[in-house]
Order: C-alpha cells, then structure tokens, then sequence
C-alpha cells in the first residue's frame, strides 16, 4: 500500500470545515472518495465503506489520526465495479448435477412439468464470475483516499487563511475601541471634578484644597481603567503572536477570548461615561464575533 506523506505546515491555521471530493475511474471500475468535517472538541473519524474494503478502516484511521487533531470527520467510499471487467465465468458441475438430480426426483414424482436449463444456471453457487484482484484494486483506492486527504486538509488551511484574517481585523477593531477609551480618560475625570465641585458650590459647602483633591484621587481610582486598556493592549499582542505561529490553536485562542472578556467586562461596569460605555459595548460584539470564529479553527 502507497505511503503519501501530506505536507502539513506548523505556521498554518487550520479550519474544522471542510470538504474534499476525488473519483478514480479504472478498467475495474470506479471508486469515489468524500471527506468532510465540522467542530468538535476532539478528533473524531466516522467511516462509510463497502463490504470488501471494511480491512482498510485501521488505515485510514492513522493516517486522518496523524494529519488532523481536533474535528468530527466523516469518510465514505462509493465503489462501483465494470460488469465489462469480469472475468470467465466458472461452472460448478458438480453442484449443478445436484440440482439436476434433485429436479429429476421431484419431476418423477409429479411434482414438476420440468426442468428449465436457466433455472439451474440461477441457483447460487452453480455459475460464478472470477474474482477481480482485491490487492490491487485496494492499493489504487488507498492511493486515491491519499490524494483526496491532501485536498482536504488543502480546504482546511484556505478556510483557516479566511479565518486569521477575519480574526486579524476584529482586533484591529478592539485596539481602535482601546485607544478612543484612553482618548477620551483625561476628559472624563475633567468632567467629574467640575461635577463635584458644582455640587459642593450648590450645597455651599466650603471644603480646602486638599480635601477636594482627596477625593478626586478616591474617585479617579475607582473609575480608573488604565490597567484594563493595558490588559487588553497585551492580549493583542499576544494574540498576534498566536495567529503567526499557527498550528492547531484553537484552544489557546479560545483562553484568550476569556481574558478578552474579563477585561470588557470590568470596563463596561467603571464606566461613568455614554462614550466608554459605548467602546465597553462595542468590545463585547468584537469579542463574540470572535469567540464564534474561533469554534471552527482547529
């Protein structure tokens, strides 16, 4: 049996859809290969193969065990022999004189109006056709189901290509809502102390300097989201470098969703301003949109 290694490269981002689909037409006959794959946490190989082929499923399964890792893989083969490749056709005699003499006793006995040369060809096991060589034939369909697993783990890696750059522009989109957030900081503690200190005019409370100051430092560190932005500065970069280095990363880019939304999460509840709240918002849908990418990567 042929031993196709399919390049696989390690930078490459893998999709868990995908589809593949070969026919090997032959003097025996023809045999059609048909791959496909959804999400699935782990790898799972499900096969649909003729009766003569069944041996093969071992195979098969190492060799989609040694090119994927995570996925729901369903394999079937559809075999379809050429009457016009069967061979002489072989006449047991011996059973066939059986028949005969069984058909005599019973038309002796009046039981039968007589025998029909056809029927006795018919009963099973009087006339058979040469077997096809199995070996051979296998060895063309196993080297058919090799090039049909390079085209789908071809599919898999253009489908993973359109995913890293889905991914790629949601983070651009979530680094834009991080920098109109640190933007707009300054303004939006500006704006709070004139909102105290108008408060404190219009209750005609007289409080010194230093006192109010105190309390500006109170209120900007609960409003503070400096270290979030950071955060969230960090985990796409970090996501990045996951992106490039490629592989089977699905779990890894699934983790950093979490840390994603923790970060999103603390923004959105510090918010004291429509701006921030909206950019907190906006992060989540960025976010999702992600996270619901991420399902189908590998």
């Amino acid at each position: 049996m042929p031993n196709l290694k399919t390049n696989r490269g390690t930078s490459m981002i893998y999709s868990m859809t995908a589809f593949a689909r070969r026919e090997l037409k032959a003097d025996w006959g023809t045999a059609v290969w048909e791959v496909r794959s959804v999400n699935q946490r782990f790898l799972e190989t499900y096969f649909r193969l003729p009766e003569q082929f069944k041996s093969m499923e071992p195979v098969l399964r190492e060799r989609f065990r040694k090119q994927l890792q995570r996925g729901k893989v369903e394999c079937s083969l559809r075999f379809v022999t050429n009457d016009a490749s069967v061979g002489n056709l072989n006449l047991n005699e011996s059973l066939a004189k059986q028949v005969m003499k069984a058909a005599d006793w019973v038309q002796s006995h009046g039981q039968s109006a007589g025998v029909n040369p056809l029927d006795v060809l018919r009963w099973p096991g009087v006339i058979s056709a040469e077997e096809s060589d199995m070996d051979g034939i296998q060895a063309d369909v196993l080297a058919e189901f090799d090039l049909t697993l390079a085209d789908f783990i071809a599919a898999r890696a253009t489908e993973g290509n359109n995913l890293k750059a889905m991914l790629e522009q949601r983070l651009e989109g979530i680094n834009g809502e991080v920098e109109k957030v640190t933007a707009h900081m300054p303004d939006v503690i500006r704006w709070q102390r004139e909102k105290i200190q108008a408060r404190f005019e219009e209750a005609k409370i007289e409080l010194d300097a230093a006192r109010v100051e105190q309390e500006m430092v109170m209120l900007a560190q609960k409003v503070d989201v400096a270290e979030e932005l950071d955060r969230l500065l960090s985990h796409i970069s970090e996501t990045h470098k996951i992106l490039k280095k490629g592989g089977a990363i699905g779990r890894r880019l699934d983790f950093m969703m979490q840390e994603f939304n923790r970060e999103s999460n603390t923004l959105g509840s510090k918010s004291i301003n429509t701006d921030i709240t909206q950019s907190a918002v906006e992060l989540k849908v960025l976010i999702e949109q992600m996270r619901e990418q991420i399902a189908n990567i590998e």
